[in-house]
């Protein structure tokens, strides 16, 4: 008996530690972002330190830019419990947030109430649109677009406290609502002190991200072999285990996956969450497993499994919708997934896995370009013109070290440039998804010179240049908070100038003659500068045009539809003609109009796009 006690009492003193030491972790935490938030980008731009808390999100766990951060904040007066709203291109998501800046403190069920209600009230955009604020109005005409173009919905809530078990009965129910609903599917994340520290982690190694994660193995639910001189170990895993895997929302974990999220109302991924709400127990029959890849493994005696440069390459779908529905799985004790872990460090035989697994949801087109016979021409013909060039084709691949890095060239980024360019319609340009399915067939010819390949680059990275914290054109506010996809419509601008100076209102310059004319006349910066310039002048017309009651301008929607682009020709055209009126503009009107001119034989027709 006294045993027993003992026992008893080392057991709940351990629990005490453990507890007291999670309490300590998220008070540094919670004091670490109460001293960052202390900076003068944070006091001079947001008047609170709940605004600040989540500004502070944006730009270290999202990695907004400064401007981008302060567009992204809609927290205020009519804010209709929306704090902010992201719209990330590149992973086809709509993040909702909403921010409680409480210390260690527990926080009650009202808050998932007020994303509740933001749900609810994103339904109607129209009348929400009517009734909020004006950064609010702005975001959601980009959330309206996002939608039209089939975005997932993500609500956050962010707090540096922890959630009462009330909540968190709470948190379930409505997980389990956004989950059955058909006409605006959700998930909704709690990213408390734990996750919060977690995510902060991970987003320090964004940019070359090495996941690697613990399991401990429950006893007669794994089996470990060696095949093939590869090493593999079969494991049953909890549903609850599968929660503690860092990277799903953020992708990290898939980059050697052929595809991310298809999307939480995706028919399979339907099925999977009326499997887990329904009939549990269950699951491991009804699926096919989840693979994954790791660089190194190790599986010790006490059942610890330690993976390192780990990747899901067939799951996507399966971890994303356990992930939206965590707290019925967290409720769920019988419910597990088979997993496969596979110690495979070589590229080549982790893409072929991934490829030939990926069979339970469709994979589309987009998924595959890399291998397309047109890439692999266009790779093979610009690295033979460019031997210390490289074309990246790959999702997460890195050019070897010897290329020279003024000639390395990522896939995704010349599509923009291709349609921005050629297409004229830099407004699509934010859309990977869709410049690899429905416009890839015009947009990657095999013959596509790989000369013009360069001078598209060569523009782009002068036009970066003018796209950095010091702002050397002094461009607009609203224009910096979309850098994720405005200098599209500087390098659409660069061209429309060489083809306003040539009276072709309807030709499309080529590119490597572009760059050749500039060269030669020593008048790049010009060019650059007076596209950004343009591009600014058409904004900000934009933005003072009348417009209709209840409505608002939004220079997120403005930049990524049509209207935008008569806009910039008409501005550039203006330039033109005010030019020589302007002191010393004569001569330099003179000049860039000599160093432009092109022969007609030099321009093409458009690339169709719409």
């Amino acid at each position: 008996m006294e045993g027993e006690q003992r026992l008893m009492t080392a057991i709940v003193q351990r629990v005490l530690s453990q507890e007291n030491l999670r309490r300590q972790q998220g008070a540094v935490m919670f004091a670490k972002i109460k001293d960052e938030i202390k900076q003068p980008y944070y006091t001079s731009n947001f008047p609170n330190d709940g605004q600040r808390f989540v500004a502070w999100y944006l730009r270290n766990i999202h990695l907004r830019d400064m401007n981008e951060a302060k567009a992204d904040v809609t927290d205020g007066a009519d804010d209709k419990q929306i704090d902010a709203i992201f719209v990330d291109d590149d992973n086809s998501t709509v993040y909702i947030m909403q921010g409680k800046f409480v210390g260690s403190a527990t926080i009650d069920a009202e808050p998932l109430r007020e994303v509740l209600s933001a749900w609810i009230q994103l339904k109607d955009i129209v009348r929400l649109q009517e009734t909020a604020n004006n950064k609010l109005r702005q975001r959601l005409a980009e959330v309206a677009l996002a939608l039209d173009n089939e975005y997932d919905v993500a609500f956050e809530l962010i707090t540096t406290g922890t959630l009462t078990e009330a909540a968190r009965s709470d948190l379930a129910t409505f997980q389990a609502q956004l989950a059955n609903t058909d006409d605006l599917p959700a998930s909704i994340h709690v990213v408390d002190e734990d996750e919060l520290k977690r995510r902060y982690e991970l987003a320090l190694e964004r940019e070359n991200p090495l996941i690697s994660h613990t399991l401990q193995l429950q006893p007669d639910k794994y089996l470990s072999m060696e095949l093939g001189g590869t090493r593999g170990v079969l494991v049953a895993l909890s549903l609850k285990d599968c929660l503690t895997f860092p990277g799903i929302k953020d992708g990290t974990l898939f980059q050697k996956n052929v595809r991310q999220s298809l999307g939480l109302n995706n028919a399979v991924n339907k099925g999977i969450k009326h499997t887990i709400y329904n009939n549990g127990r269950d699951f491991f029959f009804s699926h096919n497993g989840i693979t994954a890849i790791c660089n190194q493994m190790e599986l010790t005696d006490d059942r610890t499994l330690r993976v390192k440069g780990v990747s899901v390459v067939n799951g996507c779908q399966s971890l994303n919708t356990i992930l939206s529905c965590s707290e019925k799985v967290r409720a769920t004790d019988n419910a597990f997934v088979m997993f496969r872990f596979y110690e495979i460090p070589q590229r080549d035989r982790a893409d072929r896995i991934s490829i030939s697994t990926n069979s339970q949801s469709p994979v589309k087109p987009r998924d595959l370009r890399s291998n397309d016979k047109r890439v692999l021409a266009l790779k093979k013909l610009f690295e033979q013109k460019y031997p210390q060039g490289y074309l990246i084709t790959k999702r997460g691949e890195a050019a070897p070290a010897d290329k020279d890095k003024s000639l390395v060239v990522d896939l995704a980024e010349l599509g923009k440039y291709l349609i921005s360019w050629h297409s004229q319609r830099p407004n699509i340009a934010y859309s990977e998804t869709r410049l690899f399915d429905k416009y890839f067939e015009q947009l990657f010819k095999r013959d596509y010179k790989p000369e013009n390949i360069h001078a598209l680059y060569f523009w782009m990275r002068e036009v970066w240049k003018r796209w950095v914290k010091d702002n050397p054109l002094g461009l607009n506010e609203s224009l910096l908070a979309m850098r994720a996809y405005a200098p599209f419509h500087h390098l659409y601008a660069v061209s429309l100038c060489f083809a306003v100076a040539n009276r072709m209102a309807e030709g499309v310059p080529n590119p490597v003659v572009t760059l050749e004319k500039a060269q030669a006349s020593g008048i790049v910066d010009q060019v650059v500068d007076m596209a950004g310039i343009c591009l600014n002048t058409a904004l900000e017309a934009a933005a003072n045009e009348p417009l209709s009651a209840n409505r608002v301008f939004s220079p997120q929607n403005w930049i990524k539809t049509k209207n935008c682009l008569a806009g910039i020709r008409a501005a550039i055209q203006q330039y033109f003609t005010m030019l020589p009126s302007m002191p010393g503009g004569r001569e330099l009107s003179q000049k860039l109009r000599t160093s432009l001119t092109m022969d007609a034989s030099q321009f093409e027709a458009r690339w169709a796009a719409d």
